[in-house]
């Protein structure tokens, strides 16, 4: 159905010619679910934005053919181009909610779709979008069809864009990392209404991805790649189980599974001895029945319904659950940045909850709790460089300035990692691991004792994942602080964390050490959370 041979991609950039990718080949059979995975930069979504011809002003199919089902897309006219883009060829974006238009309701932007590739009608446009919507399993589709973006779910953008890709019965279905940001359940229920739509219609399917347990569970063969060159290829049993290049290896090896540790998930040579955690019997953080309820259009809403807990000194406490269920709305009372309804957040027998959120920044214990956001992008300010984003809560905080300042700078960037020839970049410069260093730094600049981290390493690649939860295992012992890991991440969960707290629709629904939680746990609604964790496939050689 497709033949890729010898693909080049190239970039024009004020350095010269970038090649994306370096000459790749493969083919791809009718009814066929061909997972391509690698790290960022490894020219996977490079490769199928060529196979579209929708790559940026810069970029162009340099040398090579890619050939589908007779037609050759790198010397095909433009107007026939946009002929295969939807009718032939399919994309489902990685970002649900950029690839819908903000000011275009949901409905209309199937409708556009169905009626530029000829397949309704004026009049029967409205009947044949809502039957897109019902096909991709969304409730109530007539009521949906009236929506906006921004009154829908990631989830639910999500299952849109799948309408919008598929409303014109494809023939190859390329997905482009399409559950990034989503939690872990709809995650499953996305890839398995893909996967089921797929065989049903005998389409093939492309899978982009750096998720080895989405790619062996959905795929029936894998391209792994690196640096735009393909370094191996195969089935997912015996590619994950023995794989040959170095690079495979390293990308097994650095994904969280059931019976990995923390070291195991890094290079052999980068595996040093991990201290043993002290975890002290007095309390450092209690929570007693915290409530958050927002006023809503139709009546209150009950973000956070009573939850208790305590997070005691030196101890690493994961918070889990879906999107929705109250994990960052806890952290952001927690961490002062939101008020609290009602309950108390005794920090070393203070309750944090009577102290307003907006005269907390001038209060003496700031320093003591900090948090890593779930975006290192946006949480950086664009114009700071990583120095003067480390600097900041030193300078307002601690009163440091001049050589001290920047001394501490320096401490915390060795500390952390960060090469100190980095410190004068700004955030664009920088990788998404980089970017990670900064905000950790930032974090731990003020000396707390208690850190909240958001999904920390949610949009990092798995090798730089590996190396950021290290760090903050090997930071935990170091300054002897208490992590709360908010995640829904559970492979990760398992390795960073000594307790774990379950959350469902404001409440707690189970909480525990974290081996009985994950290994025997009691709720069926942790139980469906494990089992919607996608396993990353184990090698058979010792790692």
């Amino acid at each position: 159905m497709l033949s890729i041979k010898d693909l080049n991609v190239a970039f024009r950039t004020r350095r010269g010619e970038v090649n994306a990718v370096k000459g790749i080949s493969f083919d791809l059979k009718k009814g066929e679910r061909l997972g391509i995975v690698g790290e960022s930069g490894s020219g996977k979504s490079v490769t199928s934005y060529a196979l579209m011809r929708i790559l940026d002003a810069g970029g162009r199919i340099k040398a090579g053919e890619a050939v589908y089902a007779g037609v050759d897309l790198k010397r095909a006219a433009e107007r026939d181009m946009r002929d295969i883009r939807g009718r032939e060829i399919s994309m489902i974006f990685q970002n649900p909610r950029a690839a819908l238009n903000p000011i275009r309701k949901v409905g209309h932007q199937i409708e556009d779709v169905l009626r530029q590739h000829g397949r309704a009608t004026r009049h029967d446009a409205r009947k044949k979008a809502i039957e897109a919507l019902e096909a991709v399993k969304i409730h109530d589709a007539e009521a949906r069809y009236e929506a906006y973006p921004f009154e829908l779910s990631g989830g639910m953008c999500q299952r849109v864009v799948i309408a919008i890709a598929l409303a014109c019965d494809p023939k190859l279905l390329i997905a482009d990392e399409p559950t990034t940001g989503l939690d872990i359940t709809t995650q499953k229920a996305v890839m398995d209404l893909v996967d089921d739509l797929v065989r049903a219609r005998d389409m093939s399917s492309i899978l982009i991805t750096h998720d080895l347990g989405l790619a062996s569970q959905y795929c029936d063969r894998i391209v792994v790649m690196k640096d735009g060159n393909i370094v191996e290829e195969g089935k997912p049993a015996k590619l994950f189980a023995s794989p040959k290049h170095a690079y495979t290896r390293k990308l097994v090896d650095a994904t969280p599974r059931r019976g990995a540790s923390i070291r195991s998930l890094l290079p052999e040579e980068d595996r040093k001895p991990l201290k043993q955690y002290k975890i002290a019997k007095t309390p450092l953080l209690e929570v007693k029945d915290l409530v958050k309820t927002y006023q809503g259009k139709s009546g209150p809403v009950h973000a956070v319904k009573g939850v208790s807990f305590t997070i005691r000194e030196g101890q690493s406490v994961g918070l889990v659950g879906e999107s929705g269920c109250g994990k960052s709305t806890t952290s952001s009372m927690l961490v002062r940045l939101l008020d609290s309804t009602s309950g108390q957040i005794l920090f070393r027998g203070e309750d944090l909850a009577q102290i307003p959120s907006a005269t907390f920044a001038r209060n003496p214990l700031r320093t003591k709790i900090q948090m890593v956001f779930q975006d290192a992008t946006d949480s950086l300010n664009p114009r700071h460089s990583a120095r003067q984003s480390i600097a900041e809560p030193l300078r307002r905080m601690a009163g440091l300035k001049g050589a001290k300042l920047n001394g501490r700078v320096e401490e915390l960037a060795h500390l952390t990692g960060l090469p100190e020839h980095l410190l004068d970049r700004f955030p664009h410069q920088l990788s998404g691991g980089q970017k990670a260093r900064v905000g950790i730094a930032r974090a731990i600049a003020p000396d707390p004792d208690f850190l909240i981290l958001d999904e920390p390493t949610a949009a990092l690649d798995v090798s730089i994942q590996a190396v950021v939860l290290n760090l903050l295992a090997d930071l935990r012992i170091k300054l002897g602080m208490s992590y709360l890991f908010v995640s829904h991440d559970l492979n990760v969960v398992r390795l960073l964390c000594d307790h774990v707290i379950v959350m469902k629709g404001g409440e707690i629904v189970e909480a525990g050490s974290a081996g009985s939680v994950m290994d025997n746990p009691k709720n069926p609604y942790t139980r469906e959370l494990l089992s919607a964790a996608p396993q990353a496939p184990a090698r058979k050689t010792a790692a």
